[in-house]
């Protein structure tokens, strides 16, 4: 095919491009909340049977060893010189006293839990039988269990008198919650509320690795361990982990550690995770995960199960949580 020369008109109109209508360039991979995830899955992990031997024998191997090499060391140290012999010996002796006041604190707070639970059930099975007279008892056991917190004096008070005045279950356990819960829900919705702004600011602003990961677990053991203060579960440590890894464990369960654009829809609107940075948009999800666990929290911790009119809606507090840290615009 011959070739010729090729005519090029110069003056041909071009078609004009906007360049701020032009699509936004998607992320490679949506947020996920790889942090609250990542969390979630550590601990919501069952430990093996092997590993609970292990680490049963482990720490009954260290202990001995290190009771022998105690007691080796006060009679040497007798023999050699008694007065400092004796000073260590008190020193001892003071440290195994605090040590079963510690074991005696733990075990005191595992059964406050115990106490908590089963209220929460002995509450259901009322509403589930309509039965007025267990119903009456749970009550009269909430206003035992709440005796001397001043926060809510006024409201048992109240409660002690309108007992009479109601005639069936779910009234009665209604009436329970409006008068001695209600503020301790608030309280509860603010921890919640501080801790996902904690995590989400954290994984937006800080860009090491494994940090959101950390703060997320710290902020939710300390979250969970707060809000069971506040409903009175006084958790010490093997209790706030008990908790920590049954709130974890119902969530992974329901698939509640999912992520969609309707998770922080109610903070910003529209298509949330296409429109924002990677790393931002972490943060987000990381902190309306914590949301999610808070509320989780909130309902294993509470000694009456939340009602229709009083359960936190987790949109609501997400909003409420993030909605300061970040404009719409």
């Amino acid at each position: 095919m011959a070739k010729g020369p090729v005519l090029i008109d110069l003056d041909a109109e071009e078609p004009v491009v906007d360049v701020a209508q032009a699509p936004p360039v998607p992320d490679i991979a949506q947020p996920q909340g790889q942090a609250m995830q990542a969390a979630a899955r550590m601990a919501a992990r069952k430990p093996s049977a092997l590993s609970r031997w292990f680490w049963g024998l482990a720490l009954a191997v260290i202990g001995a060893v290190v009771s022998v090499a105690a007691w080796d060391f006060v009679n040497a140290l007798l023999l050699r010189s008694p007065i400092l012999g004796w000073i260590v010996t008190g020193l001892v002796t003071a440290l195994v006293l605090v040590a079963l006041i510690i074991a005696v604190r733990e075990l005191a707070a595992i059964g406050r839990l115990s106490r908590v639970d089963g209220m929460r059930r002995a509450a259901d099975a009322a509403l589930a039988e309509r039965d007025l007279t267990q119903a009456r008892a749970v009550t009269n056991r909430l206003i035992a269990f709440y005796k001397g917190r001043a926060e809510t004096q006024w409201g048992r008070d109240r409660l002690t008198e309108r007992i009479g005045e109601q005639f069936d279950a779910s009234g009665l356990i209604a009436l329970a919650e409006d008068e001695v819960l209600a503020p301790l829900d608030a309280a509860a919705s603010r921890e919640v509320e501080a801790a996902a702004r904690q995590v989400a600011t954290v994984t937006a602003l800080v860009p090491l690795a494994l940090a959101d990961v950390v703060t997320a677990l710290a902020a939710s053991l300390r979250m969970i361990r707060r809000v069971a203060e506040i409903y009175g579960g006084r958790a010490g440590f093997l209790g706030s982990w008990r908790l920590t890894r049954a709130v974890f464990v119902h969530l992974v369960a329901t698939g509640a550690v999912a992520v969609g654009d309707d998770l922080l829809e109610p903070v910003l609107g529209g298509s949330v995770l296409s429109k924002l940075s990677r790393r931002f948009g972490e943060g987000l999800v990381n902190g309306a995960l914590s949301a999610r666990v808070g509320v989780a929290a909130m309902e294993v911790c509470r000694p009456l199960p939340f009602s229709a009119r009083h359960k936190p809606s987790t949109r609501g507090m997400v909003k409420r949580a993030l909605s300061g840290l970040f404009s719409k615009t």
